[in-house]
């Protein structure tokens, strides 16, 4: 089955259920996704930039999950394309319908500093999910 990259905001209680349950849930779960064969007013249809405004939409959203004053996490996780719902046609948001395990998560990116640019998230593989919870701490 083919299967999507898919960026997902996270916030700290989020992430601790990660740690207790092994998945992200409950479905559906709010992400952002490249899907291609979107037309979309000033980007094209290059993966690179769909990919960059998946991106840059879920550090968005991550923006308004995080506590305040505290940093922002997005997920990256590769899962199966048939339980991916686009949300918005002319945009990057997308449903994953059913939860997302962690075997499914490749890596996390976390702000380095509080209120960072986009490009300052630090990239953090999925084993080093406690190192992550703890940054939040």
């Amino acid at each position: 089955m083919p299967l999507v990259r898919v960026y997902l905001p996270l916030d700290s209680a989020t992430l601790a259920g990660l740690r207790t349950s092994g998945e992200l849930a409950p479905a559906p779960v709010a992400a952002h996704a490249a899907l291609p064969a979107v037309a979309r007013p000033g980007l094209g249809n290059d993966e690179e930039d769909r990919e960059y405004a998946a991106w840059s939409a879920a550090a968005s959203d991550a923006d308004s999950v995080a506590a305040q004053g505290n940093r922002r996490v997005i997920a990256s996780a590769d899962v199966d394309a048939a339980v991916v719902s686009r949300i918005d046609e002319n945009g990057t948001a997308v449903e994953v319908g059913s939860a997302v395990p962690l075997p499914r998560i490749a890596s996390f990116h976390i702000d380095e500093e509080a209120g960072g640019d986009v490009a300052d998230l630090l990239w953090y593989d999925v084993t080093e999910l406690d190192d992550v919870i703890a940054l939040l701490g």
